[in-house]
């Protein structure tokens, strides 16, 4: 069993790599998930969530939350992969190491204008058609400090092609680390 960590900007093709990791019994904690909960219980939008959340509890709550989700999982017995989406910062990526062990991060990078046109598609709760929109969110993401986290990852995949392509490219990196 191994719990590792994966990060990108959104739209950058992480739930790909959790959706194949699932074929060899590996699940996935999504640390979005987590505000998305917490906001459907206060009726406040998600980013409002977001933001009270690390007023209200410190700036790693959500990487707190996660940690006792995973262990939670692990003493109930489960013994496959488990995969945390959504690492925004160093602090995140130290607190998960600190209660992991061999734990990695696989960043999955995308260039804007493609996580654009793949988010328009998707339309998810806090997704948006509005580019400026979009762009306000990434620098947002990267004031939390998620660029340090995919630059100093310890596998990156770039996901600029195909659909086949990346599915390859994660398929490897899966049966080279034992996902």
């Amino acid at each position: 069993m191994r719990v590792m960590g994966i990060s990108g900007m959104p739209g950058s093709g992480k739930a790909t790599v959790s959706e194949l990791a699932a074929e060899n019994g590996a699940i996935t904690v999504v640390m979005g998930d987590i505000i998305r909960e917490e906001a459907k219980k206060r009726g406040e939008p998600t980013k409002e969530t977001a933001i009270n959340l690390r007023k209200e509890h410190g700036d790693y709550i959500v990487a707190e939350l996660t940690i006792k989700k995973v262990k939670k999982l692990i003493e109930e017995g489960f013994d496959s992969s488990i995969i945390i989406d959504g690492i925004r910062s160093p602090y995140e990526v130290d607190l998960f190491k600190e209660n992991f062990d061999d734990f990695i991060v696989l960043s999955i990078f995308a260039n804007p204008q493609i996580r654009f046109e793949r988010i328009k598609l998707r339309q998810r709760e806090d997704d948006t058609t509005d580019y400026e929109v979009f762009a306000q969110r990434d620098r947002n993401e990267l004031g939390f400090g998620i660029g340090s986290v995919i630059s100093l990852s310890d596998k990156m995949i770039i996901n600029e092609s195909d659909m086949e392509s990346y599915e390859k490219k994660v398929r490897k990196f899966i049966e080279e680390y034992d996902i």
